[in-house]
């Protein structure tokens, strides 16, 4: 029997193991097992047994894992969520293949989704699954074959920029009734920043030829909240003007200044370098190559 086949463990075994570990106790891991906790306590032991090594941390009638035995469990999650998610895709498009897809919730429903349809009718094999990941992770330990990525270098990746991202500073035009401000005055006004981006207003005030000091407002996770920051009048914010067409041509945000679109960086498909892209990866790599000289074309 291959050495690799004589270390794996029974799945049963494994989930137990997760649940355990994310749950934080046995009783509520065999009720989203459906076990007893006998059960769930005799396929965790299975598991101290098939791996010759102990796992659990037993005290009076309580289960906890060791701490190798919780940074095991993190891989295990990763591997069943790729197994569940391999088995859904086989099923839904059992002739083809599917392509997991980390995406940033703003660029990926304003950008990406729209443009989705074409791509299904050209590759109507591929099923293709997001989920939102606002930060870069790594492929090793999650369930991705690729990502959508914005900034800088991502270690241990290859990657296809999609769009520079061009922004400018809008508010709510109660904030400023005479029009748009000197950029001095911008400094000293309520700024919103995002999570994402810690240093772009700085690295805008820079690009405008102005080294402000602190600056400080709120800050928002994501592109949907602070654009409703700076329609409720919070503060200036410093958006892409791909998310903000409407609201600036119906009035709801004016320019908080007289500047041109600057870009502070780009999206990119990024997907890991250390294995061979997958079929499904490559077709939408070479789709969105497509998708990206399409957009080098568009006006601005």
């Amino acid at each position: 029997m291959p050495l690799a086949r004589r270390l794996l463990p029974p799945l049963a075994a494994l989930r137990a193991l997760e649940a355990l570990d994310r749950l934080g106790s046995a009783t509520a891991a065999a009720q989203e097992l459906a076990l007893s906790q006998s059960a769930v306590s005799r396929q965790l032991q299975t598991l101290e047994d098939h791996l010759g090594t102990v796992l659990l941390i037993r005290e009076k009638r309580s289960l906890r894992l060791t701490p190798a035995a919780q940074d095991y469990a993190v891989t295990i999650r990763a591997a069943l969520s790729s197994i569940a998610n391999a088995s859904m895709a086989l099923r839904v498009n059992p002739v083809g293949g599917s392509l997991s897809l980390a995406i940033l919730p703003s660029f990926g429903m304003r950008w990406l989704v729209p443009r989705l349809p074409d791509f299904a009718r050209r590759h109507p094999e591929v099923t293709i699954n997001l989920t939102t990941r606002l930060k870069p992770f790594s492929f090793s330990s999650e369930p991705f074959d690729a990502a959508i990525h914005f900034g800088g270098d991502w270690p241990g990746t290859d990657s296809l920029v999609l769009m520079r991202e061009q922004v400018l500073p809008v508010c709510a035009p109660t904030l400023l009734p005479d029009g748009a401000a000197a950029i001095d005055r911008l400094a000293k006004m309520p700024l919103l920043h995002i999570q994402t981006r810690p240093e772009a207003w700085r690295n805008w005030f820079t690009l405008q030829g102005f080294e402000p000091g602190a600056l400080p407002g709120t800050t928002f996770d994501q592109f949907t909240t602070i654009i409703q920051g700076a329609l409720h009048g919070l503060g200036v914010a410093l958006l892409p003007d791909y998310l903000i067409d409407s609201e600036l041509l119906s009035g709801q945000l004016v320019r908080a200044a007289d500047t041109a679109p600057v870009s502070l960086g780009a999206y990119h498909l990024v997907w890991p370098a250390d294995r061979p892209a997958t079929p499904a990866v490559t077709k939408f790599r070479d789709w969105l190559t497509f998708q990206t000289e399409e957009e080098e074309n568009l006006p601005r």
